[in-house]
């Protein structure tokens, strides 16, 4: 049941994906970019090509500081929507991928302070 709740989330935030202006960074693209890594984040191992995928993009969209804080507030946010999340996977996860992420993935970030 959870794989299906997990499945329809992602298919309606690739879908309000579709309807965003292009620029604007919205949680549910935060959270269709980081759902292939709650396996990882939650279990640890190692990150999937999707889930690296997912982060890339997410790297991509947070460019300007309102961006990146906007997008620090949804990674934050949904971090917050998973108790048994790994901080060691979280911190880890972006060099994992290969990727110098521009948002810190944590539950107690103050976004404000990112620039």
């Amino acid at each position: 049941m959870k794989v299906v709740a997990a499945v329809v989330v992602v298919v309606l935030a690739v879908v309000q994906l579709a309807m965003v202006a292009r620029g604007a960074v919205t949680c549910a693209q935060v959270d269709a970019n980081l759902a292939p890594c709650v396996p990882f984040l939650t279990q640890g191992g190692e990150p999937g090509a999707s889930c690296c995928s997912g982060v890339k993009t997410l790297n991509g969209l947070a460019q300007s500081t309102d961006e990146r804080r906007t997008t620090c507030n949804c990674v934050k946010a949904a971090a917050n929507r998973y108790p048994n999340l790994k901080d060691d996977a979280a911190q880890s996860l972006p060099s994992k991928c290969g990727v110098s992420l521009n948002v810190p993935i944590s539950r107690t970030i103050n976004c404000d302070t990112i620039s």
